[in-house]
């Protein structure tokens, strides 16, 4: 028997709609979470791409970030996409003043790692849990992961040019985290990993 999760989109800022379509046409439900009691209705959550700092002052006005760090902590799975990415980290390598993330994962990320909005790209990435087609990832104004702890597994590297070897996909447990954003190529690959994730979650929880 399939398990058909639910799967909420934190929608204060970022794209949303993309994540949305992206996670529907991969197999779940989706929904927005911008209120507490929609937060709680949901099986896995993605915080999509946007700004980080502006993200973060967001979940403190909707007086998401206290819920979302205890359902974090409890083992709910999360899928972060470049400034998702950001949130999800334990620590950062350049924050900006006063900023704080909802952390969870065991990883050091710098933000704008690659540069500015001119510095944007797309490259090819071979990724083992997503199948034998490389993965054309879109960086955008992207961080990168400079430190992963010892739990962490490392899915993918950045494979041509002088970031060569920089992490830009990683796992933990239930955490999962790309620098890129997979929602805008119509490659689902990434959501359908990550909507397995949270089945196998409900599974071990029924």
């Amino acid at each position: 028997m399939t398990t058909t999760a639910t799967i909420g989109v934190l929608a204060v800022q970022g794209d949303v709609r993309e994540h949305l379509q992206a996670l529907e046409r991969g197999g779940a439900r989706a929904t927005t979470v911008r209120r507490r009691s929609e937060l709680e209705a949901v099986d896995g959550l993605v915080v999509p791409g946007g700004e980080s700092t502006t993200m973060d002052k967001l979940v403190r006005v909707f007086e998401l970030q206290q819920p979302l760090r205890e359902r974090i902590a409890a083992g709910l799975p999360v899928y972060g996409s470049c400034a998702g990415m950001i949130m999800l980290a334990d620590r950062l390598a350049d924050g900006a003043p006063g900023q704080q993330t909802l952390g969870g994962m065991d990883i050091l990320v710098r933000r704008n790692a690659f540069g500015r909005q001119l510095d944007s790209f797309e490259e090819d990435l071979h990724i083992r849990e997503l199948g034998g087609e490389p993965v054309r990832a879109v960086f955008i104004r992207a961080p990168w992961v400079e430190e992963a702890g010892p739990t962490v597994e490392v899915l993918a590297r950045v494979e041509h040019g002088p970031a060569t070897g920089r992490i830009v996909a990683a796992r933990q447990r239930n955490l999962l985290v790309t620098s890129f954003h997979p929602e805008v190529t119509g490659d689902h690959r990434v959501h359908r990993l990550f909507a397995d994730i949270v089945r196998e979650s409900l599974r071990e929880r029924s």
